[in-house]
């Protein structure tokens, strides 16, 4: 198998399994508890609080352990704009958000809060311009991702960040599928909040956190108890945590040793082999503040699920731009909002790259890829028939121009 969908979600690090075992079977206590075995969670809770801390460089106090990353952006978005009403009503995001922040800013919409999304151009960037013109005396929040999940464009989140900070608003970004790839010291881009999910690095499914900076108020989404400060209540998922933790040491060690520029060089062989050996394929995203294990295509002529399905059978793991929803495929949201057309979201192919990749696993792709899309077009558009003999006049039914609607 060769897997190449690492934004969607990555394998369980053997030394992250390893260190969450013994909080699965043996030291099983609830944190809360007074007791050795409480305490023993507890400490373990704070071991990890404090690796989180260090890797983001502020302080323990000012991480929030999550169930995920949706639940982060939820509580920033939500918590922020609630805990501030008192301030303004206003806040500002972009089309091509994850729909964690998407859905979430509908909401607060209905809830009676203004927001302003904002459109990328062609290769899904947004200017710090067009954050600019958009804040009023009522913006409260300021929610752009660092990177898109869907076609790797690096958004400017630094200088969106420090504009954010001169006009005195708070600034969150969702670098979900930042972390590992990109600088995420929150002193240095700078944010009010970021959020993070464990399995997008090598971590365990269902946890993830949330950085808050010290003084910025935040309305608990969840209430029913202390936990987090107050912040987030819910007994702590104790091994998710100390496995969040163990993911983050990992991806530190990563950077230490290069590992982002390793899979850099094997992103720009797969995205120059497919531009090479695809006939019309199109790149998506931005051709250089991308990812740097992330590629993206569009393929005229055909749709994604297809090529899923067949790439599948050749034992490649992908991911399509399209999502199924409600028994219907739709396209892709983020395709949409950087100008493509309904059916030109739809040929849209994401890979995306991670640890134990190799290039003798990127040739394979680009050797199996180029027919596979060859055939796909050749069902999708058949050869053209000749048309048939002139139908005599007498025999033609009537035409004519229908009435205008309206």
């Amino acid at each position: 198998m060769i897997y190449l969908d690492h934004a969607a979600t990555t394998p369980l690090a053997p030394q992250v399994r390893e260190a969450m075992l013994p909080y699965l079977a043996e030291w099983f206590g609830n944190a809360s508890s007074l007791y050795a075995l409480g305490r023993k969670s507890r400490l373990a809770i704070e071991n990890a609080r404090e690796l989180a801390a260090a890797f983001f460089g502020c302080q323990p106090r000012e991480i929030v352990f999550t169930g995920g990353g949706s639940e982060s952006d939820n509580l920033a978005l939500r918590g922020v704009m609630h805990a501030y009403r008192d301030r303004g009503d206003h806040l500002i995001t972009t089309l091509i958000e994850h729909h964690a922040v998407l859905h979430t800013a509908q909401a607060l919409e209905r809830d009676g809060f203004r927001v302003t999304y904002l459109r990328p151009d062609r290769f899904g960037r947004i200017d710090a311009e067009q954050v600019r013109e958009a804040i009023t005396d009522r913006t409260v929040l300021i929610s752009v991702m660092y990177a898109n999940n869907e076609i790797g464009t690096v958004q400017p989140v630094a200088e969106i960040g420090r504009l954010a900070r001169e006009r005195g608003i708070l600034f969150h970004t969702d670098a979900v599928q930042a972390v590992g790839y990109l600088p995420t010291r929150v002193r240095e881009l700078p944010c009010d909040l970021l959020s993070l999910s464990a399995h997008k690095i090598y971590g365990p499914k269902g946890v993830g956190l949330l950085y808050v900076r010290q003084g910025v108020r935040l309305e608990p989404q969840i209430t029913g108890g202390d936990q987090e400060g107050g912040r987030r209540s819910g007994t702590e998922n104790v091994a998710g945590i100390v496995g969040l933790g163990a993911a983050l040491e990992l991806v530190y060690q990563d950077l230490q040793a290069g590992e982002p520029e390793r899979i850099r060089r094997l992103r720009d062989r797969l995205i120059a082999g497919v531009l090479a050996r695809v006939p019309e394929a199109e790149l998506t995203g931005h051709p250089t503040e991308r990812l740097p294990n992330h590629a993206s295509f569009r393929f005229p002529h055909i749709e994604g699920e297809p090529l899923l399905l067949n790439l599948d059978m050749h034992g490649i793991c992908a991911s399509s731009g399209s999502a199924c929803a409600t028994g219907a495929i739709e396209p892709s949201h983020v395709l949409l909002a950087i100008g493509y057309t309904p059916a030109e979201a739809h040929g849209a192919l994401r890979l995306t790259l991670g640890r134990d990749n190799t290039e003798a696993e990127i040739d394979r792709v680009i050797e199996v890829l180029p027919p596979i899309v060859a055939s796909l077009v050749r069902l999708r558009c058949p050869p053209v028939a000749e048309p048939p003999a002139a139908i005599p006049r007498s025999d033609r039914a009537e035409s004519r121009t229908p009435d205008p609607i309206g």
